[in-house]
């Protein structure tokens, strides 16, 4: 497809892919969408490849990220146009992957061939969207592989991970496309559908089992408006309102998790508030994880999560997000930090080893918010622990589509890790999701809530567990070797 046309079209599809991941979860849009992009890479120079690339990246994200918007401007203090400019230059650096991805393989691979589309696509992406996860701290939102969490493909996750699924729907989309332009394409297509039932056949399949009995526990989501939340006036009535909240679940819950900096005070301010969770925990046999911000002695202070169990036990938060929690160069960004004016936003990050809770009998693998987006974070605390919790605040998003596509993130982890996770937010989404990453009870959003559930404790390991993303990486590297072996040796024979 040449000119303008093909331009239109690959922005097009960028476009529409975001309908593949939450709240729609569309999930069959991702093959398609995937297949017209490489349908559009057809038969161009490399240049217009990677301008093709971009626009795609620019539909995409420029839908798909569009709260980062909302949380600039409506809770970050800046001006529409600084807020405008700076998701304007985060979309377009994120754009920046598709198009060098196509740049890099009509380059190298300026045949078209079936050989290309089978083994060097989909191995490019994995290796483009693990970079991305990584490079400049990593913004892995988006990955391809999120959008099937409800699809046959997603069932392999616990296997290659979340960039596994992302190379087989693009796997998918390029035999779709073979079979659509080249004679006796179904034969390849075949493949494609060998895949897809195997992905149904392994959701049959157990790699965790259970373990003891299962936990009540109750998930308090007090709804605290984010203008409102770290104000003085404010500080005493939030922590009346969760322990208001929790009073409740009392005689039936073994476990109470608060959210991502549910007590807006210091850990060493709050101590006189928390006596009453100690006096709980001794009276009812009740345990509490409680998110809250902790100061040490040489004044840094931390994200961090506080566990009232067999003994008081903290963790803090390791993966800050840039710019929101933490300000990259600092110094040169003195007068931005200093003109938003965002409360805590120059914390620092926990040890990259921390030890698991243990609450409620079990072992418990704590993250805050952001961190569920990074599988090999997640994996550290495995195989030991038994359950999975996170606690978030997700008021940072308003109302936009980020909470949701934040709850599909988390469901690839508990389907990764095949551990139930217990996800606790300060306005929803808070839920309880399966080891299948079935969400089998959620709060409603923008309401004061508390969700009383059982979680069922698991022990065992997934492949991913075992491997994390060297096992995709590595595949994903040999396919390239293959395509560019095979590559050489259709170029001899012809010679």
């Amino acid at each position: 497809m040449s000119g303008k046309l093909g331009d239109f079209v690959a922005l097009g599809a960028g476009a529409c892919l975001p309908l593949a991941f939450a709240p729609l979860s569309l999930f069959p849009i991702a093959i398609f969408s995937l297949s017209i992009l490489l349908w559009s890479w057809q038969n161009v120079t490399a240049k217009r490849g990677m301008w093709r690339g971009f626009l795609f990246g620019l539909g995409s994200f420029g839908v798909g990220i569009s709260w980062v918007y909302v949380s600039l401007s409506q809770f970050g203090n800046l001006p529409i146009v600084g807020a405008v400019l700076l998701t304007a230059g985060l979309i377009g650096l994120m754009s920046l992957y598709p198009a060098l991805l196509a740049g890099l393989w009509i380059h190298l691979f300026p045949e078209k061939s079936r050989v290309t589309l089978i083994f060097v696509i989909p191995a490019t992406w994995v290796l483009f969207e693990w970079l991305r996860g990584w490079l400049f701290t990593g913004f892995p939102w988006l990955s391809l592989g999120y959008s099937q969490i409800a699809s046959p493909l997603g069932n392999f996750a616990p296997i290659f991970g979340v960039y596994g699924v992302s190379g087989l729907v693009v796997l998918s989309a390029a035999l779709l496309l073979i079979i659509w332009q080249w004679r006796r394409g179904w034969i390849l297509g075949m493949f494609g559908i060998a895949i897809w039932i195997g992905g149904w056949a392994l959701s049959h399949w157990q790699w965790t089992y259970p373990l003891d009995e299962p936990v009540q526990v109750a998930l308090i989501q007090g709804n605290i408006p984010q203008d409102f939340k770290w104000l003085p006036s404010y500080q005493v009535p939030t922590m009346e309102r969760y322990f208001e909240l929790s009073q409740r679940h009392y005689e039936q819950a073994e476990l109470i998790i608060w959210p991502e900096t549910a007590i807006p005070l210091f850990y060493h301010q709050s101590i006189p508030h928390l006596v009453k969770l100690f006096q709980q925990h001794g009276q009812h046999e009740v345990d509490f994880i409680v998110g809250i911000p902790i100061m040490n002695r040489e004044e840094q202070y931390f994200n961090g999560v506080f566990g009232i169990g067999e003994q008081p036990e903290f963790y803090y938060k390791r993966h800050l997000v840039p710019f929101g929690e933490y300000v990259p160069f600092a110094q040169q960004f003195e007068e931005l930090l200093h003109y938003l004016a965002v409360p805590m936003s120059n914390f620092s990050s926990g040890p990259d080893h921390q030890s698991p809770f243990h609450s409620a009998g079990q072992v418990i693998g704590v993250s805050i918010c952001y961190e569920d987006v990074f599988g090999e974070l997640i994996r550290r605390s495995l195989p030991e622990v038994t359950l999975l919790v996170n606690v978030s605040n997700d008021a940072w998003f308003g109302h936009s589509i980020a909470p949701h596509q934040h709850l599909e993130i988390a469901q690839m982890r508990a389907l990764e890790m095949g551990r139930y996770l217990l996800r606790a937010t300060n306005t929803g989404i808070s839920a309880v999701i399966d080891v299948r990453g079935k969400v089998v009870a959620r709060s409603p959003q923008f309401e004061v809530a508390s969700l009383e559930a059982t979680a069922q404790p698991y022990q065992g390991s997934t492949p991913y567990v075992w491997f994390g993303d060297q096992l995709v990486l590595t595949l994903s590297l040999m396919s390239l070797g293959m395509g560019g072996l095979i590559r050489g040796y259709r170029r001899k024979l012809l010679s």
